[in-house]
């Protein structure tokens, strides 16, 4: 990465710099300025269409970890109103790796939770990179239980490498809370819906990611290992992450394929990086359009829909 863009950006990057340059320019007459701008606007279409339509799986994975991609808290801003945080798990402290609280999206009050990376080295010591210890995912599930309580809906932002797997981390018995988190979920009797915004990496996206419904932005991962972490298992090297993350099948397109995840969501040309409020304006809609039939189930039907739609993942038939 280059400045903030992509490598395979840098065409994108080109265009706009001479784009900027041209505005600059007083020796052109206003009709002249207006008549090369369009030139080279077009150019900058064409290019970004003929750039994003062919991302290779590894690059969607640069995309979904870029560093001006929005984070849940960008988008509660976007698309919520009221937003009330809650802290601790009650038990040891305050993880902010992962975010929660009560959120008003269009009419419907609902309990939002996600996980938060930072934007600065400060930001990101402080939220631990987005990788939440086991406080974090304690915390997650009493927000849930909470909004079970008062009868609200619970959605889910997913965008972490994976759980932290330090010592403390592991003393405080993170995969215990991890899968505490799955049982309890899965028996939630309230709407769930998560969504993978970024990066879903392994136990880590799923202690907040058992849902009625699963959505994935257009441009994120979701993956049992990094491709990092998949090359240096198999390859004993990350230069064959590009490999591994074709390998992986970890694309929204590829696990909406495998009825992995339900929906997948449109992002603005080029990524949500590029156009925050649209990437927002988009996931409101189709979050919207998911969480309110799910609102006129009762919670009897509820729990047996989330049961089988967790029972046909993996299913195939062996020919005679």
């Amino acid at each position: 990465m280059t400045n903030g863009y992509l490598d395979f950006e840098k065409p994108i990057v080109d265009l706009l710099q001479r784009l900027e340059l041209l505005k600059t320019d007083k020796s052109l007459s206003d009709q002249e300025l207006k008549k090369r701008q369009t030139v080279l606007e077009e150019e900058l279409l064409q290019t970004r269409k003929a750039i994003y339509s062919k991302l290779s799986p590894w690059q969607k994975v640069q995309i979904a970890r870029h560093p001006k991609r929005p984070y849940f808290l960008d988008y509660i801003q976007r698309i919520g109103s009221d937003f009330f945080e809650l802290n601790g798990d009650r038990l040891f402290r305050n993880d902010l790796s992962i975010v929660g609280g009560f959120v008003t999206i269009g009419d419907i009050k609902l309990m939002a939770i996600g996980h938060m990376k930072g934007r600065t080295l400060k930001e990101n010591l402080l939220r631990n990179f987005g990788c939440p210890m086991p406080e974090g995912y304690r915390k997650a599930m009493r927000l849930m239980k909470l909004a079970e309580k008062f009868r609200l809906p619970v959605v889910t932002f997913i965008d972490t490498a994976g759980a932290y797997p330090g010592i403390g981390s592991e003393e405080r018995h993170v995969g215990a809370a991890i899968a505490n988190n799955l049982m309890e979920m899965s028996g939630l009797k309230v709407p769930i819906v998560s969504i993978v915004i970024g990066e879903g990496g392994s136990g880590g996206a799923l202690g907040i990611g058992v849902a009625d419904k699963i959505l994935m932005m257009e441009n994120a991962y979701y993956s049992v290992i990094s491709p990092e972490g998949c090359a240096a298992i198999l390859w004993k090297d990350k230069k064959h992450a590009p490999q591994a993350a074709t390998l992986l099948k970890l694309t929204a397109q590829e696990l909406l394929e495998l009825k992995i995840i339900d929906q997948v969501i449109p992002e603005p040309l080029g990524g949500a990086h590029w156009d925050w409020d649209k990437a927002a304006h988009i996931l409101k809609e189709h979050l919207l359009s998911t969480l309110i039939p799910l609102l006129a189930l009762d919670p009897q039907q509820l729990l047996e829909n989330r049961y089988l739609r967790y029972r046909r993942i993996g299913q195939w038939l062996e020919k005679a």
